[in-house]
């Protein structure tokens, strides 16, 4: 790094700004790199056939003898699970609470980096020093166990980056988000917050965890027959609680889904989950309970269609079948875009007989993310002298900011940024000067890609608009197409009509050849130009479509 560059700090969001999920933040300074959180994002139908979306890891690359390690916030997918397309390329020390590293263990056997990996485990409270930076870990409350938030110790004051958390006044497992750590700070001084903004739009104060508890015990308490509850894997909390629950009404409790199945078994390995044996059963001695007896605890409350949930919905699951009296509860929030596949899981459970408990319905789910009443006191504790709203879509940071100047902090002081902007302190101040290098990735498979990779828009074609193979025999000698034309669609046309479409498409483009220059082809790749360009136009002008052509030229000796 150049001299004069030595007394500035940057922070640039590489993902989680603009977006929920994606989050990855880097810190730099004085040739020091530090980041936070490394998440991806699951797809939207606009990305048919992808698995997830991650960051775009350029700038990191680029920078990679600088990086000193990874503070991981807590162990949600939106914050740890582009790790292993990272890691590979990028051997640096983790850092984490015990928690999200057995869940980063687990992620890293499955693909084969554990021994590559350097693993820390940090208790909230602990300093972590990386280079130049200093980094104090503060407990926070969140939906999933062993939170932090960050104190970063920098050349320019510090920063607090707070990850995703809320004021739980009764957490589960009795540890409260440290605010006498954030008021120690903000004593201290503040540089800047960068303060999670998910929830900025609700008023308020955000329901403690045990309020699930609450509701959950009058369903299983009320419930005649087994009970299904669905759930995030993460949600450790919830777990025990619906363990709990189970116990209380004399009931038995059989885990689903391999996801749930690993991580209760690396909660309850590290003591953040408590399964007495006597509560635990498994789906093999199901059928010799009584119904009323009866708790299967699993995932899949999104509608993912191979879940576990899905698949009783449909009536697949080799083990479960759902039958009149059980109540199926979905413990979680509708995430924007999965609307349509929940409703229909929710519609696939009354179908068979059941009682569906969801969020619309009953207090069957609190969010993890605070309210506007509790980042208002996360402003007031810490009282920075600039604000970032981070972790939201593009409204939520500008509400966000909104509120930070309702609390006092001036408008030019108040930085609205996305993914890719650069932001740099001296000892003037801080403002916004540019951006990096910066996007989307897809994971698709074993592949990495750019998210605007014709693979992808070829695929929308194919949902929208179908494929037609159109196959030719061309006699090399003449040039001359030996035969008619052959035509096949899927997913351009309904039965009815494509026998007869696809005919009077034949004829128009054989018809069109016999008006060329004679040979008509020279060879097997002018052939498939001619044949994909009068196809292609007659599609477009009789359907108004413009689906996938495949045209396949096969070269045959002329038998004459």
């Amino acid at each position: 790094m150049d001299q004069n560059d030595k007394s500035v700090l940057k922070i640039i969001p590489l993902g989680g700004l603009g977006e929920v999920g994606l989050n990855m933040m880097v810190f730099e300074q004085n040739s020091d790199i530090i980041v936070v959180d490394c998440g991806l994002m699951f797809p939207g139908d606009y990305l048919p056939g992808v698995d997830y979306v991650i960051p775009d890891f350029s700038y990191v690359f680029q920078n990679r003898e600088k990086v000193k390690g990874i503070i991981l916030t807590h162990g949600h997918e939106d914050h740890i699970g582009a790790l292993p397309f990272l890691l590979p390329d990028l051997n640096v020390p983790l850092y984490g609470t015990p928690l999200t590293i057995g869940m980063i263990q687990e992620k890293l056997i499955e693909h084969g980096l554990l021994d590559l990996v350097e693993l820390n485990r940090v208790q909230a409270g602990e300093t972590i020093e990386l280079g130049s930076f200093g980094i104090d870990t503060i407990r926070v409350s969140h939906s999933i166990a062993d939170c932090l938030a960050l104190a970063i110790k920098t050349d320019m004051g510090t920063i607090i980056h707070t990850g995703d958390f809320k004021l739980d006044p009764t957490p589960i497992d009795g540890k409260t988000a440290d605010l006498a750590a954030f008021a120690r700070h903000g004593d201290e001084g503040v540089l800047a917050l960068l303060s999670d903004s998910t929830n900025v739009e609700r008023s308020g104060y955000t329901l403690s965890e045990r309020e699930v508890g609450k509701a959950l015990y009058e369903v299983v308490a009320d419930a005649s027959g087994r009970v299904i509850v669905s759930m995030f894997a993460s949600n450790i909390h919830r777990i025990q609680q619906v363990v709990d629950v189970a116990y209380m009404c004399g009931r038995k409790v059989a885990i689903m889904g391999r996801s749930m199945v690993a991580n209760c078994e690396i909660a309850e390995e590290l003591g953040y989950l408590n399964l007495p044996k006597q509560t635990m059963t498994s789906l093999d001695h199901l059928s010799s309970l009584p119904d009323n007896e009866v708790v299967l605890l699993t995932t899949g409350t999104q509608g993912e269609p191979l879940s576990v949930l899905s698949r009783m919905a449909r009536d697949e699951h080799k083990q479960v079948s759902i039958r009149p009296g059980d109540t199926v509860v979905l413990s979680s929030r509708f995430i924007p875009g999965n609307e349509t596949a929940i409703h229909k899981l929710i519609n696939d459970f009354y179908k068979r007989g059941a009682e569906v408990i969801y969020e619309k319905v009953s207090d069957i789910h609190v969010s993890g993310h605070a309210s506007r009443e509790e980042l208002k006191i996360m402003l007031s504790l810490t009282r920075p002298r600039y604000f970032i709203p981070v972790h939201g879509e593009y409204r939520h940071l500008i509400k966000h900011g909104e509120l930070a100047r309702n609390m006092g902090i001036p408008d030019e002081r108040v930085l609205i940024i996305e993914d890719g902007d650069l932001v740099t302190f001296d000892e003037i101040g801080g403002e916004r000067v540019g951006s990096v290098e910066t996007g989307r990735q897809v994971v698709d498979g074993i592949y990495v890609a750019d998210s605007a990779d014709a693979v992808l828009s070829e695929r929308r074609r194919l949902g929208r608009d179908g494929v037609i193979i159109i196959v030719a025999r061309l006699e090399p000698e003449t040039g001359k197409l030996k035969g008619p034309v052959k035509l096949e669609s899927q997913g351009l046309l309904f039965k009815d009509e494509s026998e007869k479409v696809l005919e009077e498409a034949r004829l128009h483009v054989e018809s069109q050849i016999k008006t060329m220059d004679m040979p008509a082809f020279l060879n097997q790749g002018e052939a498939q130009v001619k044949l994909r360009a009068i196809l292609k136009k007659y599609i477009k002008k009789t359907l108004g479509r413009f689906p996938v052509i495949i045209p396949v030229v096969i070269e045959s000796e002329n038998e004459e």
